[in-house]
This record gives C-alpha cells, structure tokens and sequence, in this order.
C-alpha cells in the first residue's frame, strides 16, 4: 500500500534538510584547511593530497554503497551517512597531527558517500511524475549546504576559534536521528526489488554509451567546482585575505550554484536538456578569464563574477542526474552514485596532482587551463538521446 501524500512530501522535506546537513559539514573542510596546514606545518600540495583523499573517500564508493541501497530500500546508509558526517568532519579541527587528520577526514567524508547515492534513490522512488522537481530542490539544498559550510567554519574559526568547530557535530546527530524518525522505508512505497549482481549492475552501467557521456559531464561540472574550492583558498590566504572573507568568496560560489540546481528544472521546461548542459559547459572559460583579470584589481568585480561561475557551472547538475536515472532506472541509487560520486572522486585523483602543478606555475594559470576543458568536452553532447 501506498504511503499517503503528506507523508512522502514530509519524507522529501527532510531528506532536503539532511542533504543541507550533510554537506554544510562537507564545506567545512576547504576554508580551514590553509589554517590546519598552518597549524600542523604541512605544504598546500600536501593539504590538496589530503583533500582529495577525502574527495575519493565521500565519492567513488557511492556506486557501491548504491548497489546495496538499491538492493535493501532501507535507510541504513541515510542514517548513519549523516552520522559520520557530523561526528567526524567537525574533529578535524581538533587533530594533533596529520595521521589523526587523514582518520578523521576518512570517516567524515565516508558519511557523504553512505547519503548521497540512497538519499537521492529515495528522492526519485518518492517523487514519481515530479522527479525532476523535487531532484531540483534536493540537488539545491545539497549545494546551498555545500555553500553554508565554508561561511560557518571560517566564522567560527575567526570568531571563537579552529578548535570550536566541533560543536558542530551536536547539530546534525539531532537531525540524523529525527529523519530516522520522519522518513519511512522505501520498501513502504515499492515492492521489494529483485537481488541484482554486483558485477551485472556495473557492466551494464559502464556499457551504457548515454551514461558514460552524462558521467564525462559530470566530471566537467566537477573539475571546475573542485578546483576553484580547493585552489582558491590558498591564493586568497597568500594575498592577505581573512578566513571569513575565504569563507565568503566560497559562500557565494556554492550558493550561486544552489540557485542553479533550483532553477535548473524550470529552463529545462523552457529550453530543453541539452542547450543547459551546452550553455553550462561553455560559459565556465570566458568567465574564468574574466576573474582571472580582475581578482587583483578588482576584488569586489572579482567575486561577483565567481558568483556567476558557480551558477553556471552548477545549473546542469540537476538535469544530468535525472536524466541518467531515466536511462538506467532499475539502478537509481547507483547511477546516482555514479553521477554524483564517482565522477567527483575521478576528479579527486586529478586534484592531488593539481595542487603541487599548482603550486609551481600558479593558481590562477592552472584554473585558467582547466576551464577550457569542459568546452572541448561539450562535443560530446550532441550524442545524448533525450528522454
């Protein structure tokens, strides 16, 4: 029996607030870390390595956490996702030495890759006809979360200080346990589903040509966000800037992006699928370019065109994931994994090279470089068939 409409509408609320949660504990991490690095005398080729690992950590096992989600219906890995995030992302701040740091970061970002690929199943399994809807507002709490983190952390940093940040986690172990209460099981809402083979399941994603294009998007969207959070803290620390102007600069970028997500369906019904994408894919250079020129001589100009990077680079992200579930429905939570997981933690491998290229040639040359590549990449889009 179907669940009644109040309760899958209140399911969907607070798996939106979960996903605000658990990625405004996923921002703390970029603001702080030239402070850690700082504190724990390590290079930022080293703190990129560090932040990357954890990228791989919260991303390229979401297609595998996916595969169980899609197998059991149950909210294990919402649950104890939010968990890990809450309780360990916020120690990193209280980390002796970078050995304890790498544990705490491991486990913090694990509690990313439990959420993200089951919470957003649950979305597609509650939403029915509004998918796209709802994917749009849960893709935009995620980002406005992501957005909210580096503003907390580098005021509570500056504020009270880098230690303080673990009162934090009192927060979101409240929440986790309150959306166990709220959000029923899916297996409440579908059938149980037929046992899939691991390795079936992967073979058949890996030979879907559309998913492999929308995977290389994704990637695209990655490589800029990614980049510019990890990168740009370090060249605002070494022009002067404070850790809540850090934490701004990347406020603004991530909350661009969230206003992205959420208008996103909305040009999608305007426009269709693919001229977003195209448009998302290809506005990223010129922009860059410009922030490139103006970010010593004009800061204030600087930020505002930040600002509109993030919303461009993100506004495609919604659009890309349903799109992939509606290719390969029987595996929502894994593609989701996938989309949202893997091709951030492939990026992940990239940025712990970044960092030390970075290092010696310039922040702002290698940004520059990187955003040329999602335009060549956007060829590859006139080959995805529209459903």
């Amino acid at each position: 029996m179907g669940l009644e409409n109040k309760k899958v509408k209140n399911a969907i609320l607070w798996l939106c607030l979960a996903h605000l949660a658990t990625d405004v504990y996923s921002g703390f991490l970029n603001p702080i870390m030239p402070f850690i690095a700082a504190k724990l005398d390590f290079t930022m080729g080293f703190a990129a390595i560090l932040i990357s690992i954890s990228h791989i950590c919260s991303s390229m096992l979401q297609p595998v956490f996916g595969f169980f989600a899609d197998n059991i219906l149950k909210r294990f890995f919402i649950f104890w996702g939010l968990i890990l995030s809450s309780l360990f992302i916020p120690m990193v701040s209280l980390a002796p030495d970078a050995k304890t740091l790498l544990i705490f970061m491991i486990l913090g970002s694990l509690g990313g890759s439990f959420f993200h690929p089951q919470a957003m199943g649950f979305i597609n399994g509650f939403s029915g006809r509004d998918c796209s809807v709802n994917m749009g507002i849960f893709m935009s709490m995620g980002s406005l979360g992501f957005a909210f983190g580096p503003l907390l952390a580098a005021l509570i940093t500056q504020v009270l200080g880098l230690d303080k940040v673990s009162y934090t986690s009192f927060a979101g172990i409240i929440l986790a346990v309150l959306m166990f209460v709220f959000v029923p099981k899916l297996s409440k809402l579908e059938s149980p589903p037929k046992h899939k083979e691991f390795f079936k399941s992967f073979k058949e994603i890996f030979g879907s040509r559309q998913m492999n294009f929308l995977m290389l998007i994704s990637m695209m969207k990655s490589l800029i966000t990614n980049s510019s959070c990890i990168l740009l803290p370090f060249l605002w620390k070494s022009m002067g800037y404070t850790p809540f102007y850090i934490g701004t600069a990347l406020f603004l970028f991530i909350f661009a992006g969230a206003i992205g997500s959420f208008l996103s369906p909305r040009f999608e019904r305007l426009v269709g699928q693919k001229p977003i994408i195209y448009f998302s894919m290809w506005a990223t250079f010129p922009m860059m370019l410009l922030f490139g020129l103006t970010y010593k001589t004009a800061p204030v100009l600087s930020l505002m065109i930040f600002f509109i990077i993030g919303f461009t680079t993100m506004l495609a992200q919604p659009v890309t994931m349903v799109w992939a579930q509606r290719t390969l429905p029987e595996y929502k939570s894994i593609v989701a994994g996938f989309i949202n997981g893997f091709c951030v933690g492939t990026v992940a491998l990239l940025m712990s090279v970044l960092g030390t290229v970075a290092q010696n040639y310039g922040i702002m040359n290698v940004l520059i470089i990187l955003s040329i590549v999602p335009v060549v990449s956007s060829y590859f889009v006139r080959y995805l068939k529209v459903r």
